[in-house]
């Protein structure tokens, strides 16, 4: 469950890059319900936010950095962003985007995991995170796809101190570890990651990769919009005992997320 409190460790913000911004504010706009609102004046609409019945969920940028995949990229809040880049280092990561300001708003940095894995932080200012979370159309849980999981969950737990439990896959598939923030109960986790063979990996080049879990109402009436508006399914949907009815999919741009309706508790 992830909540806007927003405690160190757990998931606070996400911003895709696009290489065609309109063109995702469409997609993402008729799949999830979502208003886009442009940052900057004209009609190039280079970069904004989006928004779910008027509260800000997400963000939309142009993809900019030469050889980067369109993308999602998740970010965890922290109470401090340089002793948060130090630990990264420490554990071998990499720093993509050293501690910076954004205004008064807060702090922000980019990161790789050793297995090059991206991912960021934000250290609040006046702005925590996203308005909405956990509900339609909003952000439910984050996984990480790898092909090491003992490296990910030693890198990450000695980053952002989470904790971690075993959850077995269905026929013997291995085992799917469960994140929860450091010092809170097992009703506040946040996210999953799961190890998977490089040649599994194909849309990183087989490097990890972060993407989000996004809460529909209905999974499959979601995904049909998936389709219709160009973009792709990889999986499902499918039940899943205890978690609900999910499918991986793929925008236009093959930035991929996941739809799911939870199961009802």
């Amino acid at each position: 469950m992830i909540t806007t409190d927003f405690v160190p460790g757990s998931p606070c913000w996400l911003d895709l890059g696009a290489p065609d911004v309109r063109a995702a504010a469409a997609f993402y706009g008729a799949v999830l319900g979502w208003d886009y609102e442009s940052m900057g004046e004209g009609e190039d609409m280079e970069g904004g936010m989006f928004r779910k019945d008027g509260k800000v969920v997400a963000g939309l940028g142009k993809l900019t950095e030469e050889g980067a995949r369109p993308a999602w990229m998740i970010y965890y809040s922290v109470a401090d962003a340089d002793a948060t880049t130090q630990a990264v280092e420490r554990a071998g990561g990499a720093v993509r985007v050293a501690p910076r300001d954004l205004d008064e708003w807060g702090r922000m940095a980019q990161y790789s995991d050793p297995l090059g894995g991206q991912f960021a932080v934000w250290q609040p200012g006046t702005n925590k995170g996203a308005d909405l979370v956990d509900e339609p159309g909003s952000l439910s849980w984050t996984e990480l796809y790898t092909s090491d999981a003992a490296a990910a969950k030693e890198f990450y737990g000695g980053v952002f101190g989470w904790q971690f439990s075993e959850m077995p896959l269905p026929g013997g598939g291995g085992a799917y570890s469960l994140i929860t923030p450091a010092g809170l109960p097992a009703e506040r986790m946040h996210g999953g990651l799961m190890e998977l063979p490089e040649e599994n990996l194909a849309l990183s080049n087989g490097r990890p990769y972060w993407h989000p879990v996004f809460h529909v109402a209905d999974c499959d009436a979601a995904v049909a919009r998936v389709t219709e508006n160009g973009g792709s399914v990889q999986m499902g949907p499918e039940d899943a005992e205890g978690v609900g009815r999910l499918a991986v999919c793929l925008d236009p741009s093959n930035a991929d997320f996941v739809l799911l309706t939870p199961a009802r508790t």
